[in-house]
């Protein structure tokens, strides 16, 4: 049973940098946007044509969607990371993030149920 529990331990450090990775990319996206927004909104106020900043916020729309990219390999890996729990013998849902769906509305194979303390 210690084994076990060594293993879970372990494993629940890489859940919640995962989870960590995960938020900070979400982040950063919701960042980006709002500063394309906010650049959007100043060319706006200050009356300059369409064409002032148009690089800069072509680099910030390329930003965004590089991040987009970025969360769409992370959640892959998250479900990666899901089959080697299983394939090294960790069959306890491990402990993180409070504000995933409800586990009944995931498909079971891919469930890792995360609660963060605090």
């Amino acid at each position: 049973m210690e084994g076990l529990l060594d293993k879970t331990l372990v494993a629940q450090g890489v859940a919640n940098r995962l989870f960590a990775t995960e938020k900070a990319i979400d982040a950063a996206i919701a960042e980006a946007a709002q500063l394309l927004g906010g650049m959007s909104e100043a060319r706006a106020e200050l009356r300059v044509s369409a064409v002032v900043g148009d690089e800069a916020t072509r680099k910030v729309a390329e930003t965004i969607s590089q991040l987009t990219e970025a969360r769409r390999a992370i959640v892959e890996a998250h479900r990666q990371l899901d089959v080697v729990k299983t394939q090294i013998g960790i069959r306890t849902k491990l402990i993180g993030i409070v504000d995933k769906p409800p586990e009944a509305s995931l498909p079971q194979d891919s469930v890792v149920a995360v609660r963060r303390a605090g």
